[in-house]
């Protein structure tokens, strides 16, 4: 059957195509031509063209431009980019073509036989059995051959198996490089979204010397457009720009949109840095002729709004530009250039915006309330930005950032009165009030010489119920800056022995002290003539941090080890595109403060890098050897003694995430066996889950009541600010049995299903 379809060969065309055609189940079209063809001739353009699939990776951009209230500290709102922008310029891109011979026209009977076979049989082979069947036909199987079938896979879109074929004849003594073939099959892993195999045969055609096709390049692009990976932006704009530079092409409008729309579908502070590549591609708009959206005037003012120096000129240009298309400008630029009025402390363009936006008629958005507070307080004038804050609690419009955000400012100015009152209004008023405020208000106290308000205000904290000078290290929001501002307010009021244990404290913790109160508390403690007060405590792991350290090992935490291998250090990474980990860095940083082996700056709590390590230590050596022997990941075989409800929540904030539907998934990269025993150990504690694998990744998933059950269990060690996050569905958790976590087998066998 397989060589009487190679008796014809074809051509993959668009279905729109006036000739005689064969529609087949895939959406393409294959036209079959006369036998006295000798060669195939497969253009390296099929439908979907690429202008499909550019116009595919901007509807999946996401769109997050609804502005809401956020975090003042860190804003998380997008630049809301228009879905209608053109994309639908079909230019036909033009690439060579792979001529491959017929079975017929080979002389050898059995030649043709294994081909037909190898045809047949690899596609249904996993890498393993695939690549050990080629190496079987080393003696007799050339480039020619290997030609064809990869060919042939592509011709059926079994394209990982081309790929295979490729790669094992690139190592083979006879290969020789086959421009036209490594186009094609680039094209085609890169429409299938799979960016790494299409770098993958990219970079081999830039190594031979040759400037790939347009059609390669564009695809590559989409394909990284299309992927999540932290880097694939960066990716994507390195290729557009060698697209440019070294292939000399002319990108189309789809593409130049594409790649704007994923510039800025960050948040502000994340897309800031991408401010000249987004010049690069308007640029390269106006020179090329091509039509410029209004929304790519929009986000260049979005991303200058952002930046640490205002370029007021340049955004000047861009509304002007924006005025010039007839487009009015929406809330979204006035909104960017209030932000931009605001950090340069402009503010009669600043009061001009706010009035565009309030003569809208719509709701002012949250962060221009913020924007017009601290314009006001950059000039000195607290007040008006206390009448902001009061004309838009007559029109009932209130929230909690605002409320922070005006009491910085008027503890800024030292407005003690004023200051006061909002607060105790935003203390009854219901809200819980955030721990920068309380932070604020003795800051401001501290400056105005009033201590005793200092140690008032800061046992009125509702998460400071118990005294720091327990030292107690699970006190949520206890950090350098609030032990040096009590720490100077105890020196000031001349409470020595309150000082002195929270200096006790902040050497055990090594909170780095601030050099004014260093001054005082040296001539206070004669500390330089007792060096054994400067010493920190030599640290041992608590029960909390041995709990907290095997559920982060679980999820996926590494170790380092140092030359002498007598020491390990935990290496912790968290991601920054993850609102979670942003989180949960801040909390591992302040549980483990005294074990990192960096100092944070006294007045940057929001400094902890993504990626720290602890020191190296002779306490770690133990879960080294258990959960990293002999250089390779493994589950210890006593993990049933160590699994506790603290670990599985740490487990689940570093390594899992809940799905839309409430499900909940936890990471494992294990061998199987122990991801197996690991999952019997979850089932005798009476929590079942099913199990899924991807690539070297294990996914346990708790479905539907199991995601109630294990949230019940987790629920009460799992940080404030992330329960909302990750919570699991409400239905029937009423209903859920007591969980056991005392030491149990099971003996039925784990189940290896897909979710």
């Amino acid at each position: 059957m397989l060589r009487s379809i190679h008796n014809f060969s074809f051509q993959i065309l668009p279905a729109t195509a006036s000739y005689q055609k064969l529609n087949t189940s895939r959406g393409f079209t294959i036209r079959f031509l006369p036998k006295s063809c000798k060669k195939w001739i497969l253009p390296l353009k099929s439908s979907p063209s690429v202008a499909a699939y550019a116009e595919d990776v901007a509807s999946r951009i996401g769109n997050q431009g609804e502005w809401s209230e956020f975090d003042f500290v860190e804003e998380t709102t997008s630049f809301d980019f228009d879905g209608s922008v053109g994309l639908s310029d079909l230019k036909k891109l033009e690439s060579p073509t792979v001529e491959v011979k017929e079975l017929e026209e080979l002389p050898e009977q059995w030649r043709r036989t294994k081909l037909a076979w190898l045809c047949k049989e690899l596609p249904a082979h996993r890498s393993g059995t695939f690549i050990r069947i080629l190496n079987a036909q080393r003696k007799w199987i050339r480039q020619d051959d290997c030609t064809y079938i990869a060919v042939h896979c592509m011709r059926i879109r079994e394209n990982e198996s081309a790929f295979r074929v490729y790669k094992w004849m690139m190592k083979q003594h006879w290969y020789r490089f086959d421009f036209a073939l490594a186009t094609k099959l680039a094209d085609f892993v890169g429409k299938e979204r799979k960016h790494l195999k299409c770098r993958e045969i990219f970079d081999t055609i830039v190594d031979q010397g040759k400037i790939p096709c347009e059609s390669t390049y564009h695809i590559l692009i989409v394909a990284y457009l299309s992927s999540s990976g932290s880097d694939c932006l960066d990716k994507a704009c390195e290729v557009y720009n060698q697209m440019i530079h070294l292939g000399g092409y002319k990108p189309r409008l789809s593409l130049h949109n594409a790649l704007f729309r994923a510039l800025v579908s960050g948040t502000g502070e994340s897309s800031k840095r991408h401010l000249r590549q987004a010049e690069f591609i308007f640029h390269n708009l106006e020179t090329s002729g091509l039509k410029v959206h209004k929304d790519i005037y929009g986000g260049l003012i979005w991303l200058h709004s952002y930046q640490d120096v205002i370029d007021k000129e340049r955004i000047m240009s861009l509304r002007a530009g924006l005025r010039s298309m007839g487009a009015k400008e929406s809330i979204e630029v006035l909104v960017s250039v209030l932000r931009a009025s605001s950090k340069d402390g402009d503010v009669s363009e600043a009061e001009r915006t706010w009035k565009s936006i309030l003569s809208s008629g719509n709701k002012p958005p949250s962060q221009a309330v913020l924007y017009m507070m601290e314009v006001y307080s950059r000039i000195g004038e607290p007040v008006k930005s206390l009448e902001i804050f009061r004309s838009m609690q007559e029109q009932g419009l209130s929230n909690l950032v605002w409320y922070c955000k005006i009491i910085e400012i008027l503890c800024k100015g030292q407005k003690t009165v004023l200051a006061e009152s909002v607060m105790n209004e935003l203390v009854n008023s219901g809200m819980k009030p955030l721990m920068r405020s309380f932070m604020d208000m003795m800051d401001m106290y501290a400056k105005l010489q009033m201590h005793d308000k200092i140690e008032s205000t800061f046992f009125q904290c509702p998460w400071l119920k118990a005294l720091p000078i327990k030292l107690s290290t699970t006190l949520i929001g206890v950090n350098a800056k609030s032990c040096n501002t009590i720490l100077a307010g105890y020196l000031n009021c001349g409470n020595n022995a309150k000082a002195k244990k929270i200096y006790e404290f902040m050497c055990q913790k090594k909170y780095e002290i601030e050099s004014p109160v260093m001054e005082k508390l040296e001539n206070l403690l004669n500390v330089r003539d007792n060096n054994e007060a400067m010493e920190p405590v030599n640290p041992k792991l608590s029960k909390d941090q041995r709990e907290i350290l095997i559920g982060l090992l679980l999820g996926g935490v590494s170790f380092q080890e140092d030359e002498e291998k007598k020491s390990y250090a935990i290496d912790f990474m968290f991601r920054d595109d993850s609102k979670i980990h942003s989180s949960l860095k801040k909390h591992i940083y302040n549980q483990f403060h005294e074990w990192i082996a960096f100092r944070m700056l006294v007045d940057d709590n929001n400094s902890i890098p993504s990626h720290f390590s602890t020191i190296f230590h002779s306490h770690y050596k133990f879960y080294a050897e258990q959960f990293w022997p002999m250089q390779v990941p493994a589950i210890p075989k006593l993990i049933h003694r160590w699994l506790t409800p603290r670990s599985l929540a740490y487990w689940y904030m570093y390594g899992g995430y809940r799905t839309s539907s409430g499900d909940i998934l936890l990471r494992l990269r294990f061998p199987e066996d122990d991801v197996a025993r690991m999952t019997k150990l979850l089932k005798a504690k009476s929590i079942n889950c099913l199990v899924k694998r991807k690539g070297s990744v294990f996914w346990l998933g708790f479905l539907g009541t199991h995601a109630a059950e294990f949230w019940k269990v987790v629920e009460p060690f799992v940080i404030a600010d992330l329960k909302e996050s990750l919570a699991a569905q409400p239905e029937g958790i009423s209903e859920i049995k007591h969980t056991n976590f005392s030491t149990s087998n099971s003996d039925k066998d784990t189940e290896i299903l897909a979710l």
